[in-house]
């Protein structure tokens, strides 16, 4: 049996387990999270537009929700990054990505046919993408969302919390 230098204790799977892969996720979904805000913060109409294609909010929340949540985006993603605020910005993104996932297939299951928003402001289609990939692609994001929730907690009731904050050994950037 050949030991994984990635594995921290020996409880299953070594990216289960792994300090170095929990700091990936984080690392991919702070910038998913910031590369996603930045084009509906530089176009809140065109964002509201998109919004509004959902038909789930009434016209009262549009423009409220179409301001706040892409700086909610990019303040979490940055939080991600930097790993502070680490317990509730990991809860707040969850929501989040839990919410984006099921107003897709809420849309889905009422035959609608819209462009997501995303990555993009605009209300056509980005590269000719369908609703199926767009479930396809958030799907992948929750479930990176969901392990870095257990993996957090988990550090968090072993005490193991300073590992998924921090860089691992050997991807801190240390000079040599």
């Amino acid at each position: 049996m050949v030991e994984s230098t990635w594995q921290i204790t020996g409880e299953g799977p070594a990216w289960k387990t792994s300090a170095k892969f929990a700091f990936i996720v984080r690392l991919v979904l702070g910038a998913v999270f910031i590369f996603a805000s930045i084009d509906k913060i530089r176009h809140p109409e065109a964002f509201a537009e998109v919004v509004y294609n959902y038909q789930i909010l009434p016209d009262l929340l549009i423009n409220i929700s179409t301001i706040m949540l892409p700086w909610l985006e990019l303040v979490l993603g940055g939080c991600l990054l930097a790993g502070v605020w680490l317990p509730g910005t990991v809860v707040l993104a969850n929501m989040l990505l839990v919410t984006f996932f099921g107003s897709l297939l809420f849309n889905i299951v009422r035959g609608l046919d819209i462009n997501c928003g995303c990555f993009s402001a605009s209300t056509e289609h980005v590269g000719g993408a369908t609703m199926a990939w767009y479930v396809l692609r958030d799907s992948v994001f929750v479930l990176l969302g969901a392990y870095l929730f257990v993996r957090f907690w988990r550090a968090d009731a072993r005490g193991e919390k300073e590992e998924v904050i921090q860089a691992p050994e050997g991807m801190r950037g240390e000079v040599v």
